[in-house]
């Protein structure tokens, strides 16, 4: 069933900060979504951020009007009803600070126990309790420019994904690569069947792809002793061979475009299958048309094939950087959601689903950004601005997936109109006073 619900800022934040929501970025003001994980229970976990930056003449006195930056976390029942939020980044009201630290990039994931992993880039892993109220255990890596200014820390993962059985996907970074100053996510990696992170407790991992073996300025401290390959840590030339780079640029005719290319977000077709995004550098002037695969790799390291029928140009994700790969390991099934459609794929990387935002049921895809698949089958839609998470149920043949697709869209503009005469939003900010709010 199509479900559409409110990804909700917690009441007592705004009233505490006297925070005005009619507010615009421009203004100084922003609210937004970063990633999405659901649990087998059918609880929603979002992972998203607030924060206010003004730059008056003087400080303001009143702290309630002062500057801040808090990262939440949101717990939804299956009825999209939020009952936890926890608060963290921000320093405490007594001055004393968050367990969790401002970060830039961060993911979810939520471990078959049920606790909620939050890992953070350069790769600090921070494991929550499943009703969001303490951090049972964190593993931190410092930011440095090297592992000498850094320190050696304690880190874990840049991100985390499980697969049915609950094997970690995950991407580990690396200092001392080729003459990149700080640590770069680097390593494609998977537990071993049957372990499991706790409290305690973190489980090796097992390289399958490096994406850059530029190594020569690495040295024994830049070892991490839990990434491991062929039974020693990952680190100089001891790493998986062929690189990544050197893999997915060999069937290209422009493999120069993929020097100083980077790693998306790993996501698991499967227990022994992962797809695993690569995207060519970045430039100021635009990068549509610019080289990008979604490799098929298996456990062991293999190159399976790739998924298949996007065209460099016309579907390129580098229009509004588009850049997740969603997996349904359940069923085999791979989507990825970017500004000119919204395509799927079966675990042999032949498309199966194609609907383009130039077709006018499908306009309104262009505002909703693909987050995840949720256990059950359905696609994890949340629309930018309007800050509504659509579920999106997917037929067992991908062939009728428009057809559910378009259903999807008629029925979020009927259950929005609800929501809204429920919530009164303003400017499309959804403050919610119900849920239990703690603060790590």
């Amino acid at each position: 069933m199509v479900h559409t619900f409110p990804m909700t800022l917690p009441a007592s934040l705004v009233e505490a900060h006297r925070v005005d929501l009619a507010s615009k970025p421009s203004d100084g003001w922003r609210f937004a979504v970063f990633d999405v994980a659901t649990a087998a229970s059918g609880d929603t976990y979002v992972l998203g951020g607030a924060r206010r930056y003004r730059t008056p003449a003087q400080p303001p006195q009143d702290p309630a009007e002062r500057n801040f930056t808090y990262g939440m976390v949101t717990r939804h029942a299956p009825d999209g009803t939020p009952v936890d939020t926890a608060l963290f980044a921000q320093p405490h009201p007594d001055g004393s600070p968050s367990a969790i630290p401002e970060a830039g990039d961060m993911t979810l994931a939520v471990l078959p126990d049920g606790q909620v992993a939050l890992s953070e880039k350069p790769g600090s892993t921070f494991l929550l309790s499943a009703d969001l109220s303490r951090v049972t255990e964190s593993w931190r890596m410092p930011f440095g420019w090297s592992v000498e200014e850094a320190g050696p820390g304690d880190p874990y993962a840049v991100s985390l994904s499980v697969t049915p059985s609950g094997r970690l996907l995950a991407v580990t970074s690396e200092y001392g690569l080729s003459n990149w100053a700080g640590a770069h996510a680097n390593i494609v990696a998977v537990s071993e069947p049957g372990s499991a992170l706790a409290p305690g407790a973190k489980p090796p991992l097992n390289a399958i792809a490096s994406l850059d073996d530029r190594t020569d300025r690495q040295t024994d401290a830049d070892l991490r002793p839990y990434v491991r390959y062929q039974g020693a840590p990952v680190g100089g030339a001891n790493r998986p061979s062929p690189s990544l780079t050197e893999l997915v640029s060999s069937c290209t005719r422009r493999p120069y475009e993929y020097r100083d290319c980077w790693l998306g977000r790993p996501a698991p077709l499967g227990d022994e299958l992962f797809v695993v995004p690569v995207f060519s550098r970045i430039y100021r002037s635009g990068n549509r048309g610019g080289e990008f695969t979604f490799a098929l790799l298996d456990d062991q390291g293999r190159l399976t094939g790739r998924l298949e029928g996007l065209d460099l140009y016309k579907d390129s994700p580098f229009t509004g950087f588009c850049f997740t790969v969603a997996g349904d390991p359940h069923r085999g099934r791979a989507f990825h959601l970017n500004r000119y459609g919204l395509y799927g794929w079966t675990s042999d990387g032949q498309m199966r689903a194609r609907t383009s935002t130039e077709d006018e049921p499908f306009k309104a895809l262009t505002h909703f950004a693909l987050m995840g698949c949720a256990p059950a089958g359905e696609l994890l839609l949340v629309h930018r601005k309007q800050n509504l998470l659509l579920r999106v149920p997917v037929p067992e043949d991908l062939g009728d997936l428009p057809a559910a697709l378009e259903d999807a869209l008629r029925t979020y503009g009927t259950q929005r109109t609800a929501l809204k005469k429920r919530f009164t939003p303003v400017n499309w900010h959804w403050a919610e006073a119900s849920a239990r709010v703690h603060r790590l």
